[in-house]
């Protein structure tokens, strides 16, 4: 009796460790199981862009993606480290800034992904619309080259000024203002960052920020411009990567979840017509 109940308690050993083998065979076939997250770095500006891409942190990690955020406050370092390779992608600037980069400083990057539009609004403590600016006026523009093409072109579909016919309007340059009714006077001196500084403190009589400098100073530019960009602009906000990249699937990935209707309808939302997504 005492050998029958031994093998019968041997054989119930052997059948429960059997079973543990197949489900543990199981789990590791089945789509339960953790796999190995890609880590994507990506250096923006702070706001909007580190704002997105935070929105866009959770979907990507039930993805399999570690989204890493470095946030810069110039438009210089984001470029250089993605260069370096310290970033897999940058997500700060418009089209037209990233192929004067390429063009100035032979980066070989290419455009991953149209995002969004930051319309560029023209401000001034001193006077409530653009018919109130007096002759003589003084216009505080970005030291930025590759910003001019877009502000003087504003400047002319605003009608106070006018370029000369067949340039490029991209790369306007104070140069080709032929027609300055008011005779405003253009300072191009101040880094693109300080302008919102230059308007707090009344500096000049109007003022020219870009979107996403105005944003991260607190300013709405849908409300507190007296006017602004055009939303049919070409001056669209991308995800740039090293040539090459933009066919890895975390890149795709990446760019695909940014233009999700979940991260659009964020966008609209958050900014009010301030920030427009690309649809």
């Amino acid at each position: 009796m005492k050998k029958f109940l031994a093998g019968l308690l041997i054989s119930v050993l052997v059948l429960a460790l059997a079973a543990c083998g197949t489900d543990k065979k199981e789990d590791a076939g089945s789509g339960n199981a953790d796999t190995e997250k890609v880590t994507l770095k990506v250096g923006a500006s702070n706001t909007p862009h580190s704002i997105i891409l935070k929105k866009a942190q959770p979907i990507l990690a039930e993805q399999g993606i570690d989204l890493k955020i470095s946030t810069y406050q110039d438009y210089v370092l984001p470029n250089q480290d993605l260069e370096s390779k310290d970033l897999d992608a940058n997500y700060f600037q418009h089209l037209p800034y990233l192929e004067g980069e390429i063009e100035a400083k032979g980066y070989d990057f290419v455009n991953a992904g149209a995002i969004h539009v930051e319309p560029i609004g023209i401000y001034s403590k001193k006077y409530k619309s653009l018919e109130e600016l007096p002759k003589g006026a003084t216009i505080l523009l970005s030291n930025s080259v590759t910003d001019h093409g877009r502000m003087l072109t504003l400047l002319e579909a605003k009608g106070l000024i006018k370029l000369a016919d067949g340039v490029n309007k991209n790369e306007a340059e104070l140069k080709d203002v032929v027609e300055n009714p008011k005779n405003f006077v253009f300072d191009a001196n101040t880094a693109p960052e300080m302008l919102v500084s230059m308007y707090e403190n009344n500096e000049g009589d109007a003022v020219l920020i870009n979107g996403n400098y105005a944003i991260d100073n607190g300013l709405n530019p849908f409300e507190d411009s007296i006017s602004l960009e055009d939303t049919k602009s070409s001056y669209i906000n991308v995800i740039a990567v090293r040539a090459g990249d933009e066919t890895k699937p975390e890149i795709k990935k990446l760019v695909e979840v940014l233009k999700s209707e979940e991260i659009q309808n964020f966008i609209t939302e958050e900014w009010k017509g301030s920030v427009i997504p690309v649809k």
